[in-house]
């Protein structure tokens, strides 16, 4: 219902009909926002101002540099994104390596403080489970 209030909102602003008559804005008791030509009786409205179409200036918009500060941050975003997806697979393929070598080889062990220590079957048990909770949580 909301959508329908935005959609008709938005097309009777853009209307050129809609240019030389005021049009009021106001929310119901439900919270509902409500656009009309006619202000509603008993209830505050404010007037929805409209540019005018002389304000419009793309030209300027164009040359101001905003579009080319907007695409060199898309750049730098897409760059961001492209790294951190590669880091995720590399970190899957190892999660699924290690995942493969905790459940078939029984014979574990791992270095702690210089070091060769045993890994007993409830520690891999374990291990097994959080590395299984790992690439459920954020590999696909």
């Amino acid at each position: 219902m909301r959508a329908f209030f935005l959609t008709a909102g938005l097309l009777i602003g853009l209307s050129p009909l809609s240019m030389a008559a005021q049009i009021y804005k106001w929310v119901d008791a439900q919270g509902v926002t409500h656009f009309d030509a006619q202000p509603p009786s008993g209830q505050q409205a404010t007037i929805v101002v409209m540019p005018s179409p002389s304000a419009a200036k793309p030209a300027a918009f164009l040359n101001s540099g905003t579009i080319g500060d907007q695409q060199a941050i898309d750049k730098k975003v897409k760059k961001q994104v492209a790294k951190q997806q590669t880091e995720l697979k590399v970190f899957c393929e190892q999660a699924r390596t290690n995942l493969a070598q905790l459940r078939n080889n029984p014979r574990l062990r791992e270095e702690v403080e210089g070091e060769l220590r045993r890994l007993d079957d409830t520690q891999r048990q374990e291990r097994i489970g959080e590395t299984q909770k790992q690439i459920a949580d954020n590999c696909m």
